[in-house]
């Protein structure tokens, strides 16, 4: 029995020292071919699910100045940067505020459209409100992002801290 709790324990010693070895960068490849993919789609009329409601979104928040037509190309680009941006891994603070300010644009139908987004609020979201909420796993893989674009790691091994006697 012992060697199996043995070769368990190794086992997950190499795992998990994977893991936070490439976690991170399969983490931001990951959410770059996400962004990429659905980027790209939008510049195909009719493909992407969320074109309606995105270019309506963009058209209400920019009081009719960007009008659908365009407003879906911009999109689409901003999208397909960010993607680029996280495969690459070239100027992820700017890749990673232009995912923060776009996240923000998604959010907006939950207010302007709420009939669209939901079907009983706020408990029983649309197709296109599960796709909002959905972002919120993306906001937060771009927060563990930024928390590496000054070199931070992941720690596999836990920190041992010294026991300090109490003193009198």
């Amino acid at each position: 029995m012992e060697t199996m709790l043995t070769l368990y324990e190794w086992f997950d010693v190499r795992i998990t020292k994977t893991m936070g070895r490439y976690g991170i960068l399969i983490l931001r490849i990951s959410l770059g071919i996400v962004f990429f993919w659905f980027g790209f789609l939008k510049f195909f009329p009719g493909l992407s699910p969320a074109e309606g409601l995105a270019t309506r979104t963009i058209e209400v928040l920019t009081l009719g100045i960007i009008p659908p037509s365009v407003s879906i190309y911009i999109l689409a680009t901003w999208e397909s940067l960010i993607g680029l941006g996280l495969i690459l891994g070239v100027s992820l603070r700017f890749t990673l505020l232009l995912l923060f300010l776009q996240m923000i644009g998604t959010i907006t139908p939950v207010f302007i459209f709420p009939s669209e987004v939901f079907v009983f609020a706020p408990y029983a979201p649309t197709l296109e409100g599960q796709y909002i909420i959905k972002n919120l796993v993306l906001i937060s893989a771009g927060l563990v992002l930024g928390a590496t674009v000054r070199g931070g790691k992941i720690i596999v091994e836990p920190v041992v801290q010294a026991e300090v006697e109490p003193s009198d």
